[in-house]
């Protein structure tokens, strides 16, 4: 297999070299006896999308007019969005956009967090969205999460979108074919959001602006929304200034239901196995619990772009953008301790069911025992946030009539910080008596637990603990610096060769977590709170099933006032070096591609050359490389060492594409591609996360190599309106060193039996640990876009993927089917659109060591505008009008497919008053 891929590369490349030449001598001799001011096909194509971008598009109908251009006049297979004002994009951020388009799925979680009511991950083809590059005016962005989970545990190469408001837009390209002039990292694809430049704008001065509020139904809240834009430029178009900025607020509030103690087994010697010898080696729900998630989201930031066309041959750019996402939370969770009660059967009544090998509905009456059988966590994280931010510097120099260069140097910088976790967990309803009754996976377990939900009256602060990582500040940060070339031919097959270096250096780190411990008289009741709060009236109205109500619970403001006396933080003792990591790569790459056209074609073919160094740095109980520092002491976590396993690795990565226009109005596509994606940061770096009690737990691999993906593409599009288009399309994508999760037995060292022997010891633990497996994804897109009358219209779309590596597990991601429907209305005052978009299930990770599901979703948008003159304009745009509810399950297979977690959000509206000038 390398051997044909290395034959494949030498062959485009030998070609390259060899045509490139004679064709260009053949091109310059016919060119001299040419008119000085002719443009090649090439040139005049690259004009034609200039002055698309120029067009001021200013409804709907205009805007999916530019998109169909655009996709249609491009020689490989993309797909665009294009805005059409500020702020009227249909969507919040560029994800909700971009899952209107076929091959495209979104996610509104990165990590075990659970899915909320704004998308924050884009993936194409039924992969996971590491595998889906993103870029910013085809540059790299730094990016960052506000959960701390996805800041230290479930660390990707995805960019998080909910830091891209929508009205940053110019247009946004999605690459489903490469080309060797696409910077690496999407093996899958790649999104390019193209922002706006100050000379494109038809007027000397623009001035938009966006002013509203969003109301978010389950919070009962409205929060202010403002966007707002300026562009000046000269009267000869060389010289302007754009300046954004946005400021947005919004209330979030999730109900749900979690079993985050997944399924625990009782144990054949137990007390109820040995009263009840049915039930040794079943299965039961441990810690269902009533979750209750409260956050203000705060999203702030601008750009500013200055461009200036200081000859006719020569023009710089400078452009600059920042964005911070504040996203302060607090999360309830209520929670039936069945790990303390089921095994020694108190108060089991006859009547219990099992199915499938799981307790499906027991009843356990009171028993006045001081067992805990609740437990209930209650985490506020003031400072959660997460920002991006990049400058750029880009200069164009037209050589000659024929030949171009481009250079660009750059620096971005993301963050996602966690500097507190205010916390504090309790048992609870001790001897109080429980019961469950499951519904399958389509509906909450029922539940009850005994004794006053409603006050803590029945608090058990010996049962309970204050944890939770403080001090948390992961950054990823890039600098790079690229040179694109492009030499025009006049005439000949070979209209164009583009060629360029870039060279970039990027570090993906966390070096601080503080595990924060009790101190002090912190389980004396008297201490605690005497005032609290309960969770709303109507809570699981939404969810279904049966649950306790009224449950109480402390203020953000009185568990940073209790964490603060009681929360041991001292940041050597309690320094946690699990969560610490750091990935530097130096990546270098440079690229031919020879573009040509011909009467009813045009194609191109290339190869890229990528090389990338790396540095991983992790941490371990004992040594696990040459180089290593330690032991590390002073943590009440034990010894560690720092951990950097050194290496670098070489790719060729060859790409074609073929565009055959068979008659006016119907074209053929065909893409071959090799693509690469590198292994995601956690996957590399990760400590190995043990739980002593369970002996479970999860570990990276330094050792994994870059996911090289072998693509085919195909497409036939029919352009039978302006606004209309009927296409279908095949693709199938060779998977070799896909990352995929698996779990070993390994020995390592027990932490917590150490402690309590005094000395080391040693215990063997099922881990879930990344290593490289083969693996295929294949599937095809169906597009449907009918202009009907001059003021309505309608769009369909369907993807069907099928994945499975090469053991037969399935790829993260892939939801089978996925299908988008939505019409429009349009007139010269009024417009109106209305979208529904489903994903069936897809399996989305490893949960302790059992497999992950998101069930399959649905949801419906709406969008209203109203035009009040030439300069107002109002809008309402309704997200979740369905009020998905998102459901989640694990299989194993010892008790097959069991609920996991159920999710509502609610639904949000949006008005904003509209200006322009």
């Amino acid at each position: 297999m390398n051997q044909r891929k290395t034959i494949l590369s030498a062959s485009i490349l030998t070609a390259l070299l060899l045509s490139g030449p004679a064709l260009a001598q053949n091109s310059g001799a016919q060119g001299a006896q040419t008119d000085a001011s002719s443009q090649s096909a090439q040139q005049k194509a690259k004009k034609h999308i200039q002055e698309l971008q120029a067009v001021t598009v200013v409804g709907i109908r205009d805007s999916e007019a530019e998109s169909l251009n655009l996709k249609r006049d491009a020689v490989s297979h993309v797909d665009v969005v294009t805005a059409e004002d500020i702020g009227k994009l249909p969507a919040k951020n560029v994800a909700d956009t971009l899952q209107r388009l076929p091959g495209v799925n979104i996610s509104s979680a990165s990590a075990s967090e659970g899915g909320f009511d704004e998308n924050d991950r884009v993936s194409l083809r039924g992969t996971n969205p590491s595998m889906t590059q993103t870029l910013v005016n085809g540059h790299t962005v730094g990016t960052g999460d506000w959960f701390v989970l996805s800041q230290t545990q479930t660390v990707g190469r995805s960019v998080s979108y909910s830091l891209l408001p929508a009205e940053i837009v110019s247009e946004v390209v999605v690459h489903k074919s490469s080309e060797a002039k696409l910077q690496e990292g999407g093996s899958a694809g790649t999104v390019n959001i193209i922002t706006r430049t100050p000379l494109l704008f038809d007027k000397p001065v623009t001035v938009q602006a966006s002013v509203g509020g969003v109301y978010s139904d389950l919070p009962g809240k409205t929060k202010p929304q403002f966007n707002g834009l300026f562009n000046w430029k000269n009267s000869d178009n060389t010289f302007g200034i754009m300046a954004q900025a946005f400021y947005e607020e919004r209330s979030l509030e999730r109900q749900g239901q979690e079993v985050v103690g997944g399924y625990s087994q009782i144990a054949p010697d137990s007390q109820v196995a040995m009263d009840h010898p049915d039930l040794a080696g079943v299965y039961y729900p441990n810690l269902i619990g009533a979750v209750l998630f409260t956050q203000k989201r705060q999203r702030k930031g601008g750009s500013i772009d200055i461009e200036w066309k200081a000859s006719d041959n020569l023009s710089f750019n400078l452009n600059g953008f920042y964005t911070k996402l504040k996203a302060d939370n607090y999360n309830r969770n209520y929670m039936m301790w069945a790990s303390q009660f089921v095994p020694s059967g108190a108060g089991l009544a006859n009547g219990y069911v099992v199915k499938n090998n799981v307790l499906q509905q027991a009843y356990f009456g009171p028993t006045g025992s001081t067992v805990p059988y609740g437990v209930y966590d209650q985490i506020s994280r003031p400072g959660a946030s997460s920002k991006s931010n990049y400058l750029t510097l880009d200069a164009t120099w037209k050589a000659s009539e024929n030949l171009t260069f481009k250079g660009q140097v750059g620096t971005t910088h993301g963050e996602g910080s966690s500097p507190t976790q205010d916390v504090i967990e309790l048992g609870t309803q001790a001897g109080a008596g429980a019961a469950w009754g499951m519904q399958g996976l389509g509906k909450p377990i029922n539940w009850t637990l005994g004794g006053d939900n409603s006050s803590p009256s029945g608090i058990l602060p010996s049962a309970g603990w204050i944890f939770g990582e403080n001090g948390i500040n992961a950054k990823d940060k890039e600098n790079w610096g690229q040179i694109d070339g492009s030499l025009y031919f006049d005439d000949g097959t070979l209209s164009s060769l583009d060629f360029g270096v870039r060279y970039a250096d990027h570090t993906r780190e966390n070096l601080r977590s503080i595990a924060q411990g009790p101190k002090g008289d912190w389980q004396n009741l008297a201490n605690y709170p005497t005032s609290w709060s309960n969770y709303p009236s109507d809570f699981g109205s939404d969810l279904g099933g049966i649950h306790p109500n009224n449950i109480w619970f402390y203020s953000p403001a009185q568990l940073a006032a209790f964490d603060a006396k009681y929360a041991n933080r001292d940041p050597v003792a309690r320094f946690y070096f699990n969560d610490i990591y750091k990935v530097n790569e130096k990546d270098g790459a440079a690229y031919l591609q020879a573009n040509f056209q011909g009467d009813r074609w045009s194609g191109n073919v290339g190869v890229r050359y990528v090389h990338t160094k790396e540095n991983i740095s992790y941490s371990s109980t004992s040594p696990q490389e040459a180089d290593v520092t330690g032991p590390i002491t002073g943590s009440l976590f034990g010894d560690y060492y720092w951990n950097t396993y050194k290496g670098s690795y070489n790719k060729f990565l060859p790409s074609a594409n073929l565009k055959f226009n068979m008659t006016d109005n119907l074209l053929a596509r065909f893409a071959v591609s090799q693509t690469m994606t590198r292994p995601d940061y956690s996957a590399l770096a990760g400590f190995v996360s043990l739980d002593d009690l369970t002996h479970t737990g999860s570990g990276g691999n330094p050792h994994l190599k870059p996911l090289i993906s072998t693509n085919f593409d195909a497409a036939l599009e029919w352009y039978f309106a302006p606004r209309g288009l009927l296409s279908a399309g095949v693709y199938n994508m060779s998977l070799k060193n896909y990352v995929n999760f698996g779990t070993e037995s390994r020995t390592y060292k027990d932490m917590l039996a150490s402690n309590t022997a005094g000395q080391d010891v040693y215990s063997t633990y099922l881990v879930s640990v990344p290593h490289n497996v083969d693996g295929n994804v294949k599937g095809v897109e169906l597009n449907y876009q009918q202009p009907i009358g001059k003021y309505f219209g309608f769009a369909a779309n369907y993807t069907y993927a099928a994945a499975h590596t090469g053991n037969g597990k399935p790829l993260q991601g892939t939801s089978k089917n996925t299908a988008n429907v939505s019409g429009y209305f349009e007139n010269d005052v009024f417009n109106a659109r209305l979208s529904y978009t489903y994903r069936s299930s897809f399996y989305d990770g490893v949960s302790r060591t059992d497999a992950y599901y998101q069930s399959g979703v649905g949801t419906l948008s709406a969008s209203l505008g109203y035009t009040i003159n030439q300069w107002l304009s109002l809008s309402l745009d309704a997200m979740n009008l369905n009020n998905p509810k998102l459901k989640y399950y694990t299989v194993n297979d010892a008790y097959g497919k069991q609920p996991y977690a159920f999710y509502v959000n609610g639904r949000q509206y949006y008005l904003n008053l509209r200006f322009k000038f």
